[in-house]
């Protein structure tokens, strides 16, 4: 398993439209290695990560949507249906019981936990639909593979039901959590992805929701595209 994994449906003919491209099922990297405790007072002022539940929602054309932090006593077994779905577990590599979906979130939710990182279900009016990770970009293993600026933040998506994909929700659905990022974290001046390089349809989704591909870094296991949407441009896309 690559430190961060992304994949997206096979598109088929019609690459540039957002149709082909948007189906999205846009990986994770692995659990990030824990912070010293001594270290999270000094994060917690450095104003860590708030709650995705405080932000609001985003009208696109396909419904409202808005993110809510993940309840494993609530949303395991979702999760772990996702997990298990072929076009998913390709790429995310946590097919199984839910105990190997509860490990996950764990490594994210527990004291103790990365704390940088958000597990949060996508809800489009009103029904769970895709699982996103929003973390601190600046603060998680990626940034060793490139320039990262403080306050950076990154998102990992999956779009949970094969009957949501194929419809070209994925880049209305990027652009509408960028947004939301980018509306609740003054700090954060752009946003950044690593889709595979391999996966044209993914670069592709992140490209038509205002990504722009700055370069290509060499992460564990695989070669990726380095996405950034730049809060300077957020008013031209």
């Amino acid at each position: 398993m690559s430190l961060m994994d992304t994949a997206v449906e096979t598109a088929g003919p019609g690459l540039d439209a957002p149709e082909a491209v948007d189906a999205l099922v846009v990986g994770r990297h692995t659990a990030a290695p824990r912070l010293n405790a001594g270290l999270l007072p000094l994060l917690a002022e450095a104003d860590l990560l708030d709650s995705p539940a405080t932000w609001g929602s985003v009208t696109t054309r396909a419904g409202i949507l808005r993110l809510e932090p993940v309840r494993p006593g609530r949303d395991l077994e979702l999760l772990t249906g996702w997990m298990n779905d072929p076009e998913v577990a390709a790429y995310w590599e946590l097919a199984g019981p839910t105990a190997v979906t509860a490990a996950h979130l764990r490594s994210q939710l527990d004291d103790g936990g990365d704390g940088w990182s958000i597990p949060c279900l996508g809800l489009l009016d009103g029904t769970p639909m895709s699982y996103w990770e929003i973390y601190r970009a600046d603060l998680d293993p990626l940034s060793r593979y490139y320039p990262a600026r403080p306050h950076d933040m990154g998102i990992h998506l999956l779009i949970g039901d094969g009957t949501n994909r194929g419809r070209g929700l994925g880049t209305a659905l990027l652009r509408a959590v960028a947004d939301l990022v980018l509306g609740n974290r003054p700090r954060c001046t752009r946003i950044v992805a690593e889709p595979d390089i391999r996966n044209t349809p993914s670069v592709s989704a992140f490209l038509s929701s205002g990504f722009r591909c700055h370069a290509e870094i060499d992460l564990p296991e695989k070669r990726a595209a380095l996405m950034v949407r730049e809060r300077a441009l957020r008013n031209l896309l």
